[in-house]
C-alpha cells in the first residue's frame, strides 16, 4: 500500500514564525497527525517553501511504517478575501471548489492550473500528485479551511 498526505506550505507552521498564540493550532495538529501516518521515508513533492515546511513536519513526527509514501505540499488560492495575501479575486472560490473535488476523487476534472497560478495557489506538489495517483482513489479530508484568505487542506490517500 502507498500512503499519501497533502499539507499546506504555510510558513506559520515553522518554529521561526511561532508566536505566543498559535494562529494555526488546529491546522498544525491536523498536519502533524497526518504526517505521522506516513511511512518512515516519504518522498516530498513540493516547491522550495513547501520543502521547508515538509522538513519541519517530518522532523517533528515519528513514523514507524515501512509503507511507501509521499508528502505533498500545496494549497488552494491565496485570493479568497480582501485581507488575503493576493486580495480578493472573485474566481478564487470556484477554483478552490474544483481543486477540492479533483483532490477528493481521482475521477473528478482538474481545474486550470494557469488560473490557479493567477490566484496564487501553490500547485507544484499537487501537480506531481496528479501524475502518481491512480484512478478510483478518494481522499480522507482532515482539514478544510481558509484562514487568512488562503485555502488550506490536509488530506490523506491510500492505495
Amino acid at each position: 500500500m502507498t500512503r499519501v498526505v497533502l499539507v499546506p506550505g504555510v510558513l506559520a507552521l515553522l518554529p521561526e514564525y511561532a508566536g505566543l498564540d498559535d494562529p494555526v493550532a488546529e491546522l498544525r495538529a491536523a498536519c502533524l497527525a497526518a504526517v505521522g501516518w506516513l511511512g518512515s521515508d516519504p518522498t516530498v513533492l513540493a516547491d522550495e517553501q513547501g520543502a521547508r515546511v515538509a522538513a519541519h513536519l517530518l522532523a517533528s513526527t515519528s513514523r514507524s511504517s515501512d509503507e511507501p509514501s509521499y508528502l505533498v505540499v500545496g494549497n488552494g488560492s491565496a485570493r479568497r478575501t480582501e485581507k488575503a495575501p493576493g486580495h480578493l479575486d472573485e474566481r478564487a472560490h470556484a477554483f478552490d471548489d474544483a481543486l477540492r473535488s479533483a483532490l477528493s476523487s481521482s475521477d473528478a476534472e482538474w481545474p486550470d492550473f494557469e488560473l490557479g497560478k493567477d490566484l496564487l495557489a501553490s500547485l507544484d506538489g499537487i501537480g506531481r500528485l496528479r501524475e502518481v495517483r491512480p484512478p478510483g482513489v478518494t481522499a480522507t479530508i482532515d482539514y478544510d479551511d481558509d484562514p487568512f484568505g488562503v485555502q488550506y487542506w490536509v488530506m490523506r490517500w491510500q492505495w
